[in-house]
């Protein structure tokens, strides 16, 4: 099984490298789009350099933390996660700087937009096999190295140990937890970072080109638009890519670490699960994922190598279903082949050997369900994003109300759907079953990432054509990838919160676990009091930190925005020479703007993630935590369902009304349509993406703290 792992990762890193190259030989056009292309590569590739540069010293005191508290295994493990998580986010943005101004000349040459989609979907493609191909390999590596090599999957280290600090810990549940903190951290960094610089530059480039000034989106007499170029590779592409990897790796740890939790508690009874089954339920976690990836790269080829029809909506979805339909029935083979012969009767596996395929196939569904409700909300094909685009007929105000109705409206089915499927997981294989139920939603996550990097590949083709002032219909093949675009990350924001929400949940109780044990190391017995006054005290707080941590988004694109809106009046006043085309603006100033607008604000939010639960812990206890949890999940679920959708809906609006609807571009409904986008620029592209990792964060955090904070906190020292 190792060997069927580690070759599925090796797989897709290599298909990856195959097409980055494959990229590398086609014509990048003109030398004017080269140039572009340069301008964007050199600005992406300087602010990921500073920005990796703080989280390399941010990454240096959480080793040397693990390495004092924990265990050194931990804090290799955490640095892997790192290393991995960052190294894919810095290849997939590299390709999408090669692969655009080459989707942009294949536009130019071809007007064949199947033949355009094929490209961007190359390029694509690169990010979403790194992600898959990375996060198995380094999952890969821990199972064999620590699990297997040095023993602690053996019978004898699946039990409580203390370290040398009497701290209690089962030692391969803190290894692979730090691993998947090593993720987390790198994601929510890029993900936040990225998200505050591409927003600050498409809010000034709009708020001032579009509606002020009256010329085009990426009109090269915009100084800000070589920022927003910039800022859909360093946001969308590399940001994107260290999220999903880090929501795959989250669901995988939360069932490996539930299993061996759960293990542990049938000790000594009469129901005791068996170290063979043991072994298995860690393992198929892992195997299942190798067959995603499999599956993954299959649908990826088939996208490649056949005749693409000129309906990208539909060779997109064709290619995620083809993946997911492929995934659904090897894992079953795979499911019967690692459990038959066991006997499972003790472990609420309700029917028989196919019980976890089952939960994770609840798990597809409704993420495909959860995926359509998305496509609706946000999509210009149905109603509620062409009744925002009328609204704009009215102005700007009634733009914002309908798209705030929008994103509402959008929360409730998906939340009921999840609710379903967790009690349809737990019925089938109990909390296992809800583990595996998140692993199913990404176990074709190499397809969806794929797909949605796509979308920043496209809309950087339309931004250099423009710039490169090519023909019109160059534009309106790349604006059509583009508006697919918009809807297809709209569904993938839609599996990472559902999974982050079952992962969470999973994690919560092996928080729970862990907090039974350092207490007992005995038989663990679950137990949290929600009328504890410490406990519901916690929720109420946790339920509060999303809105907090929003708000610091939000008001840190503000603040980078309004500098970048002030830069482009300034240069516009300046040189009159600009809007008349015969000189050229200073780039150079805004994409410095970008870049220290999202450094100096990016610390904060993710110092919150980290912090706040320890930071409980230590002064309130494991209860106040536990509530902690409850609360910040709930609230961040409801909370990037809102921003994400209403977010989409408002940018899709304003595209509808630019494909000729209620007057087009440069009408006053276009003008109102673009405040409305404008509006959900922070929250789609930087709140939403990034409450799914602060859940994720605070809960693995939790986890290996827990055994500190619940013995030493300061409640405990005066009041007991």
């Amino acid at each position: 099984m190792i060997v069927v792992i580690l070759i599925a990762a090796l797989a897709a890193v290599s298909l990856a490298a195959f097409n980055h190259y494959g990229l590398k030989k086609i014509d990048a056009g003109t030398p004017l789009m080269k140039e572009i292309a340069a301008a964007i590569q050199e600005g992406a590739d300087a602010f990921i350099r500073l920005e990796y540069r703080i989280i390399f010293w941010v990454s240096l005191g959480v080793i040397a933390l693990l390495l004092i508290f924990v265990s050194w295994s931990a804090a290799v493990a955490y640095a892997l996660g790192a290393f991995l998580s960052a190294s894919a986010g810095w290849v997939g943005m590299k390709t999408a700087v090669i692969a655009n101004v080459r989707v942009s000349n294949t536009a130019r040459l071809t007007k064949d937009i199947g033949k355009t989609l094929k490209v961007a979907f190359q390029g694509g493609s690169v990010m979403g096999l790194c992600v898959g191909g990375f996060a198995l390999l380094g999952l890969g590596i821990i199972y064999l190295v620590f699990g297997k090599l040095l023993g602690q999957l053996d019978p004898v280290n699946l039990v409580f140990h203390k370290n040398w600090l009497g701290i209690s810990d089962i030692p391969f549940t803190m290894t692979v937890s730090s691993y998947a903190l090593g993720c987390s951290i790198i994601a929510m960094f890029n993900r936040v970072g990225g998200g505050i610089y591409t927003k600050a530059a498409d809010m000034g480039a709009d708020l001032v080109g579009k509606t002020e000034a009256g010329i085009p989106e990426d009109d090269p007499r915009n100084p800000a638009t070589i920022a927003d170029n910039v800022g859909d590779n360093v946001g969308d592409v590399a940001g994107l890519g260290s999220d999903l990897l880090e929501s795959f790796v989250g669901a995988l740890i939360s069932a490996i670490v539930l299993a061996i939790y759960t293990a542990y508690s049938s000790h000594g009874r009469a129901d005791e699960i068996g170290n063979s089954l043991v072994q298995k339920l860690v393992a198929f976690p892992l195997a299942f994922a190798a067959v995603g990836l499999f599956s993954s790269i299959l649908a990826i080829l088939w996208m490649m190598l056949r005749k693409s029809s000129d309906n990208p909506h539909r060779e997109l979805n064709m290619t995620t279903f083809a993946g997911a339909s492929l995934t659904l029935v090897l894992a079953g083979v795979v499911s019967w082949f690692m459990f038959s012969g066991e006997s499972v009767a003790n472990i609420d596996f309700r029917f028989g050997v196919f019980s976890p395929w089952l939960s994770a196939v609840f798990g597809i569904i409704g993420g495909i369900l959860i995926g359509y409700i998305a496509e609706f909300f946000t999509s210009y094909d149905y109603k509620p994003t062409q009744d925002i685009a009328a609204a704009s007929l009215e102005g700007a105000a009634l733009t914002i109300t309908q798209g705030l109705s929008a994103g509402m409206l959008s929360v409730f089915l998906p939340v009921a759907l999840l609710g379903t499927c967790i009690i349809a997981a737990h019925f089938t294989a109990g909390l296992y079953g809800v583990a595996m139920a998140a692993i199913g939603m990404l176990s074709f996550v190499t397809v969806t990432v794929s797909v949605d990097t796509y979308g920043p590949i496209a809309d950087n083709a339309g931004g250099i054509s423009e710039m490169a002032k090519l023909d019109p219909a160059v534009r309106d093949i790349t604006d059509q990838l583009d508006a697919v675009g918009n809807t297809t990350a709209a569904i993938g924001k839609g599996f990472a919160i559902g999974s982050a929400a079952l992962a969470t949940l999973s994690l919560f109780v092996s928080f729970l676990y862990a907090q039974a044990g350092a207490a007992s190391e005995g038989g663990l017995v679950l137990m949290l009091n929600m009328v504890d006054p410490l406990t519901l005290v916690g929720a109420f707080v946790g339920g509060s930190l999303p809105y907090l941590f929003s708000g610091i988004l939000i008001q840190a694109v503000a603040n980078a925005a309004r500098k970048m809106v002030q830069e482009v009046r300034r240069q516009f006043k300046a040189d009159p020479g600009i809007m008349a085309g015969t000189s050229k603006p200073d780039y150079h100033t805004c994409v410095t703007i970008s870049s220290a607008g999202a450094l100096k604000e990016m610390k904060i939010p993710a110092m919150i993630a980290v912090l706040s639960p320890l930071a409980a812990g230590f002064i309130f206890g494991p209860n106040f935590v536990g509530g902690l949890l409850i609360g910040a999940t709930i609230s961040s679920i409801m909370l990037a369902l809102f921003t994400a959708n209403s977010g989409g809906a408002w940018d899709n609006a304003k595209k509808y009304v630019e494909s000729g609807h209620y007057g087009g571009r440069g009408s006053d409904a276009h003008k109102a349509a673009v405040v409305g986008d404008t509006v959900g620029d922070p929250l789609k592209d930087t709140v939403g993406p990034s409450l799914d990792i602060l859940i994720k964060i605070m809960a693995v955090v939790s986890l290996i703290a827990v055994s500190v904070f619940s013995k030493h906190n300061l409640f405990s020292y005066f009041f007991n």
